[in-house]
């Protein structure tokens, strides 16, 4: 299909995709693609491929068979160094959230900035209070995750999930384990994000 600007590539287009742990195969001709702009959605029971699936968008595992191209770009097959790049660009919220235990929110937030750009803690300090208003959390820069509830851990690794401005977002499960209400919250959150 030719190039129009009106039709862009898809983020990701993934063809043949196979991937199997001993002798279960899991994913077995995985076919897909995710527009600019969409959120996709992979549902399906415990054990079925979900986060397997979503381990191969990122290169944090590579598939046996099949091609996954990156705004047109093969991902598959490229060495850890040749990935950083594409991690930047994609962002992974973990079900666990992941955060840092002995950082303060804040610092859990600059790492990523401090790690991959060469802001100053002024500009830092001003992405991390921005990203942390768009999680409606603009005054728990201080505290210990571990001071947090399981809803406000997760908001807090949302907001460092988008610190970088990635162009993806690949969410593991983003509401296990919180109640209803929480849950609607984190939704809400992922589709302004996402707008």
């Amino acid at each position: 299909r030719s190039m129009h600007a009106s039709h862009p590539s898809p983020v990701f287009q993934v063809r043949g995709l196979v991937k199997s742990y001993g002798e279960r195969r899991v994913l077995d001709g995985l076919e897909f693609d995710v527009e600019r702009g969409e959120s996709f959605v992979i549902l399906g029971r415990s054990g079925t491929g979900k986060s397997v699936t979503l381990r191969q968008l990122n290169g944090l595992e590579q598939p046996d068979e099949g091609s996954i191209l990156f705004h047109g770009e093969e991902i598959v097959g490229l060495s850890e160094a040749a990935l950083n790049p594409l991690r930047r660009r994609v962002a992974m919220l973990f079900q666990g959230g992941a955060l840092f235990d002995s950082m303060t929110v804040h610092e859990n937030l600059a790492f990523p900035l401090r790690e991959h750009t060469d802001r100053d803690d002024e500009q830092i300090a001003s992405t991390v209070r921005e990203k942390l208003d768009m999680v409606r959390l603009g005054d728990v820069g201080d505290k210990l995750p571990a001071a947090l509830s399981g809803g406000m851990r997760k908001r807090v690794a949302l907001a460092r999930s988008l610190i970088l401005e990635p162009e993806a977002m690949l969410f593991d499960e983003p509401t296990t384990g919180l109640d209803p209400m929480t849950s609607a919250t984190i939704a809400n959150l992922i589709r302004t994000a996402q707008r």
